[in-house]
Parts: C-alpha cells; sequence; structure tokens
C-alpha cells in the first residue's frame, strides 16, 4: 500500500520512523455531469470573477474571507514559519482506557508503519505495551495544513491510529429528542428484548453494500443494451403511526422465520394442543358440551329431521311390549303360587284319608 505521509512516533525520549497508510476505501460508484441534450460531459473550470478569464492552477493561491469581505492572502511560507512541532511527529500525549473515547469523535483510519529495520524494535516495543496494558494512545498529528487528534490502537499486529474530531467541533445535542415524556412499559421492553435476541449477533464480513451491487447491475445491464426492470417498491410504512406492541410481535415472527425457527416451533405447539370447544345450555337449563363433529349437509339434515318420528313410535312399541311381558310374568307367577297352593291342600287330604283307614279296621 502507498504511505500517504511519512514521520514518527514521538513516545517519551523514544522515536518510532513510520509511514502513514490509508486503512479503509470507498468503493462508492461516482457520476459524471452531462449535458442531456447531446451527452457531452459537463466540467468545472476556475474562471475569476474580476477578468472573467479562466485560470490555470499554478497561478491560484489562498487566502482568508474577513467577515467584511476582505480577502487576506495566506502563503505556503507563512504557514512554514508557524510553530507546528508535530509537523512530522505523531505526539503521544497520553494513555487512556477505550472507553474513554467518544464513538462521535472517530474519523479516518490509518495504519501505522514501521520505516526501516531500525524501527521494527520500538515499534514492537509501543504495540506491545498498548496490549498488555489495555489502553489506547491519545496523540496529536498534523495532515494537510492542519494539526489534528489522533487515538493509537492495535489491530493484529499492526498499530491503527484514528483520527478524531477535536471536543468542540462534536455538537450538543439540543432539541433532537422527543419533546414530550414518553412512557415504555414492561411488556414493549420484553418485546424488543426478545426481539435483540432473535436477531443475535451477526458476521460483520458478511454484510455488503446492496445498493452498490444494484448500481453496478443497472450499469452493466445498460452498456449491454438490455432492458430494465424496475424493482419492486419495498412499502416499509415509514412515518406511519403503528400499534407498536403488534409491531415488535411481527418482527419477533419475521426474525424468527428467516432464521428457520418459527415454523417447527408453530408445528409443534399446534400438534400439541388439543380442540377445545364451547359448552351451550339447552333449553332446561343443563349443560351440553357441542359435539366436535363436522357440520351436515341440507340432505342429512332432512333424513334426520324425517326419521325422528320413526325412532319415537318404535320407542313406544318397545315401552308397550316391555309392559306386556312383565305383565304376564306377574300373573303366571301368580297362578303358578295359587296351584301350588291347590296341589299342598290335596296331599293333606290324601294323608288324612290314609290315617283313618287304619284306625277303622282296628275297631273291627
Amino acid at each position: 500500500m502507498r504511505s500517504i505521509w511519512n514521520g514518527a512516533i514521538s513516545f517519551g525520549l523514544v522515536s518510532i520512523p513510520i509511514k502513514l497508510v490509508n486503512a479503509t476505501e470507498n468503493h462508492s460508484i461516482h457520476f459524471r455531469q452531462i449535458h442531456l441534450a447531446d451527452g457531452g460531459r459537463i466540467r468545472y473550470r476556475k474562471v475569476c470573477e474580476l477578468d472573467e478569464e479562466e485560470v490555470a492552477g499554478g497561478e491560484i493561491g489562498k487566502a482568508y474571507e474577513d467577515a467584511d469581505g476582505t480577502m487576506i492572502p495566506i502563503t505556503d511560507e507563512d504557514l512554514a514559519q508557524l510553530p507546528l512541532p508535530t509537523a512530522k511527529t505523531i505526539e503521544i500525549v497520553a494513555f487512556v482506557p477505550a472507553d474513554e473515547i467518544d464513538p462521535l469523535q472517530m474519523d479516518a483510519a490509518y495504519y501505522l508503519s514501521a520505516n526501516g529495520v531500525p524501527a521494527a524494535k520500538p515499534y514492537t516495543l509501543l504495540r506491545e505495551a498498548l496490549k498488555r496494558s489495555n489502553k489506547v494512545a491519545v496523540a496529536k498529528y498534523a495532515l494537510r495544513g492542519r494539526e489534528r487528534l489522533g487515538m493509537l490502537r492495535v489491530v493484529d499486529d499492526v498499530i491503527a491510529m484514528h483520527g478524531l474530531l477535536w471536543p468542540d467541533e462534536i455538537r450538543a445535542p439540543e432539541g433532537v429528542a422527543p419533546d414530550s415524556d414518553v412512557t415504555v412499559r414492561d411488556a414493549e421492553l420484553d418485546l424488543a428484548d426478545a426481539l435483540m435476541d432473535t436477531l443475535g449477533e451477526v458476521d460483520m464480513d458478511s454484510l455488503h453494500d446492496d445498493y452498490r451491487e444494484a448500481v453496478e447491475e443497472l450499469i452493466a445491464a445498460k452498456a449491454s443494451g438490455e432492458a430494465v426492470q424496475p424493482a419492486e417498491s419495498d412499502d416499509s410504512g415509514g412515518g406511519k403511526v403503528i400499534d407498536l406492541i403488534a409491531a415488535l410481535e411481527s418482527s419477533v415472527r419475521a426474525a424468527k422465520k428467516s432464521r428457520g425457527e418459527g415454523d417447527e416451533n408453530e408445528a409443534e405447539n399446534k400438534g400439541d394442543m388439543a380442540d377445545v370447544h364451547p359448552i351451550k345450555k339447552t333449553a332446561s337449563g343443563k349443560t351440553a358440551q357441542k359435539k366436535s363433529t363436522p357440520k351436515s349437509t341440507g340432505t342429512k339434515k332432512s333424513t334426520s329431521s324425517t326419521s325422528s318420528p320413526a325412532r319415537k313410535t318404535a320407542q313406544k312399541q318397545k315401552k308397550t311390549t316391555a309392559k306386556s311381558t312383565s305383565s304376564s310374568s306377574t300373573s303366571a307367577s301368580k297362578s303358578s303360587s295359587s296351584g301350588k297352593k291347590q296341589t299342598s291342600s290335596n296331599a293333606r287330604s290324601t294323608t288324612k284319608k290314609k290315617t283313618a283307614a287304619p284306625r277303622k279296621r282296628a275297631s273291627a
């Protein structure tokens, strides 16, 4: 990687020669301005306001515009004479815990590379000291004509530097928070926690710029003369007043479905649940449980309605037959008992006759 700045890290009395290398790169797609009538490129030319003539780069200097509009010329020689100790030095001023750095101050990121063999030893010393202390170094450095603030930390086996905004460059968030007092219920917080747990963690390397890929596909299609299909609109309902609980519940279900967790759990829950039917009251005041049989068709209803009188007649006949049977059995039992009484009386009279005969013979 090409270095953009050469200097040294000032670590107390230790000086570490380094090279500054960009740690990030911009993948945004840049467009040119064209004339719609003929497709010609539109260029910006630097023209003097006084004589309205185009001025070359070598003839352009810089100046400071005063409040009354007066231009005060400032040359590179004027700036070079200013006492700027960090012009070629990254001067470490303190070591602090990383959580003391406000992420709002984060700016551009750079890699610091040891410049030459003699720099390897002090470079490694600073890197290992940062690792063991679990701290970051706050430093000052000068780049592109101005002094800046930076933070040094270890990334793998390399010292990285993040450009920081000065504290007075961070605006206070006045008037940004909601004006009215808003109360958040515990149920809403529970659903928010459930959504956070469902979304879980993400592999940062798997994230990519979908919009840039779509623009690249659009450019490729137009370059090859293919017809461009309009993308489907995604109506996410932004700006609408919604039911927060319902939105959170829907978000949890959608997150589970995207991870393949919703369908199996819902199927298991449905399989474990029994059918529940309401209990209705009959005309007599007694309760009767509604049957879970499916609704019958009109033909079945007519058949059941016509067969109900026949069923009633059959039940009456059964009751009549049962009554006659019971009465006949009662009369039969009565007749049998009377027969038994007659038989017993006849037997007694016969016995009396047999005993009377011997008595007559004895008297003769």
